[in-house]
Formats: C-alpha cells, structure tokens, sequence
C-alpha cells in the first residue's frame, strides 16, 4: 500500500499566531509537522474591495484521519473570521507516511 498524506495550507497574520496554530495542532497530535514557509504577499477580495498584505504561510501533514480535526482547529483558533484552509492527498514515501499516521494517532488512555 502507498502510504498518503493530508496536507493542509494556511495563512496566518503574523508569527505570533502562525506558531500559536503550530504549536497548538502539534501538542493536539493533529499534525504530525507544521512547516512554516515564511513571508507570502497575499492580494484577495474582502467585503467589497481589493485588499493586500503580508501574511505567514503553513503547511500542516496529517494523516487522512486526522484532516477534519484539523481543518475544525484552524477553523476555531485562526484570527481571521474566514482563513484560507486548502487540503489535499499526496503520496508520500513509505517511511514518511508511516511516521505521519503514527504521530497523528490519538493519545490511549490508560
């Protein structure tokens, strides 16, 4: 079997709220890597005009299992009152894609 990946991209508005996601999807087991890709220069539509600005870039690996909880988490925790969440499967090297579904698992309690 081919091992796939979630991959999950968002923009946050600075680095204060781009590792507050991070971090927050990494302690929850929701990711099991965040990279932040740096500055982007972001120009979009918002309520009637063209807007501009510098924004922070995330890409977040899941397992398939995990992608809805995710999406929820940035959903719930992001700043902006609708973020960018784009998601889609990629294959991923067998290794790879075993070490993500193993870091996604939900904690067991015991």
């Amino acid at each position: 079997m081919i091992p796939s990946v979630t991959l999950i991209l968002t923009t946050a508005p600075d680095e204060d709220a781009a590792e507050k996601l991070a971090s927050g999807a990494l302690a929850q087991r929701l990711a099991a890597c965040v990279t932040r890709m740096g500055a982007v220069h972001s120009q979009y539509h918002w309520q009637g005009k063209i807007e501009s600005g510098e924004e922070v870039q995330l890409l977040f690996k899941t397992s398939l299992a995990r992608a809805a909880e995710l999406e929820q988490f940035i959903q719930t925790e992001h700043p902006y009152e609708t973020p960018e969440i784009l998601s889609w499967q990629v294959t991923a090297s067998h290794a790879y894609g075993q070490w993500v579904h193993a870091e996604t698992q939900r904690p067991l309690h015991v």
